[in-house]
């Protein structure tokens, strides 16, 4: 049964760092998509990072040069590092997993991804 559990979220001050965790089990971790989501309260679910194979990336326009996304395949973990944080990151973080490339080509898409983490909440304050 494939779990996702993230861990690292909190809060802090526009401008600070946090890193997001997100501990991956019960599958082959080598050859799944692997991405980050934030949602607002009342918004829509936005794809923040997409990793493949540790390689291919995707980056919404939005968090370009200040979050990276990341993966130790030694621990089934995935990581969002993210810098330079503003108010407007404010959100619930969470992390998804499918199986193959193919929801990691193009703007990530919340309903191509059957597994997810409880999330983790984020707050940026000004």
């Amino acid at each position: 049964q494939v779990q996702l559990v993230e861990s690292g979220g909190g809060s802090v001050q526009a401008g600070g760092s946090l890193r997001l965790s997100c501990a991956a089990s019960g599958y082959s971790y080598s050859n799944y998509c692997m991405a980050w989501f934030r949602q607002v309260p009342g918004k829509e679910r936005e794809g923040v990072a997409t990793i493949y194979f540790g390689s291919s990336k995707y980056y919404a326009d939005s968090v370009k040069g200040r979050f990276t996304i990341s993966q130790d395949n030694a621990k089934n973990t995935l990581y969002l590092q993210m810098n330079n944080l503003k108010p407007e990151d404010t959100a619930i973080y969470y992390c998804a997993t499918s199986s193959g490339r193919s929801s990691c080509l193009g703007v990530p898409k919340g309903s191509s991804f059957p597994y997810w983490g409880q999330g983790t909440q984020v707050t940026v304050s000004s």
